[in-house]
């Protein structure tokens, strides 16, 4: 009987555990937030305007990123004839690329643009405007070599703004202007259809940050 009882206690407790641990990885709590007044970080505000509206790029990317998200646009990769995405769908790629379309940018003309000047900079068998600035692979070229490139440290807080880009190994997000209690910022990113959150606590936690940029 005993036998029986610690069984269903470890039991239970293994399940307690992979709970919190899915809870963890899916970011369903989310920790409290930090802006960057907390930590004596001045905010970033870009000298240029491209789309003349009266507020920065850097600002303007993030307001864009955010006005996005509020679609609740749902994970699936598909091909639009439009390019951008026209319906409720969307990957990770389509946030950075609303979020600086809002800001001016248009992403599809400029990195099309780029590979048809740097063809050899880039792994494309076929060009096509309407899918290539949705690659993450092409995207980390472009701004490799058209931004300002930035510190892929996370711990360097001071350095990562939101409406920075981080690109990681298959993914990537644009910087938030929130912090966790480490003043490590959040990221809004889309990444699969089980996330629950379009901005979360993930910078910390991953180990596979390529690239680092900013706009302008």
């Amino acid at each position: 009987m005993r036998k029986k009882k610690a069984m269903g206690i470890v039991v239970f407790v293994a399940i307690l555990f992979f709970l919190f641990r899915g809870f963890f990885l899916f970011n369903v709590f989310l920790p409290k937030s930090y802006d960057n007044t907390y930590f004596g970080i001045e905010t970033y505000k870009s000298s240029i305007d491209k789309d003349n509206d009266g507020i920065d790029d850097q600002t303007d990317i993030l307001i864009g990123v955010r006005e996005y998200i509020k679609t609740n646009p749902k994970y699936k990769s598909k091909y639009y004839e439009t390019g951008y995405p026209s319906d409720e769908y969307g990957v990770c790629t389509d946030v950075v690329a609303k979020g600086l379309l809002n800001a001016g940018y248009d992403l599809m003309e400029l990195v099309y643009e780029d590979i048809v000047e740097n063809r050899n900079l880039y792994s494309i068998e076929q060009v096509d405007k309407r899918i290539d600035f949705r690659r993450v692979r092409n995207l980390e070229v472009y701004f490799k070599n058209h931004s300002l490139s930035l510190t892929t440290d996370v711990k360097e807080i001071k350095e990562w703004q939101g409406g920075d880009i981080v690109v990681f190994q298959n993914h990537i997000g644009i910087v938030s202007d929130k912090r966790n209690k480490n003043g490590i910022p959040f990221v809004i990113h889309h990444a699969n259809s089980y996330q629950i959150h379009y901005e979360e606590n993930i910078l910390e936690y991953r180990n596979d940050i390529i690239g680092h940029y900013r706009v302008s």
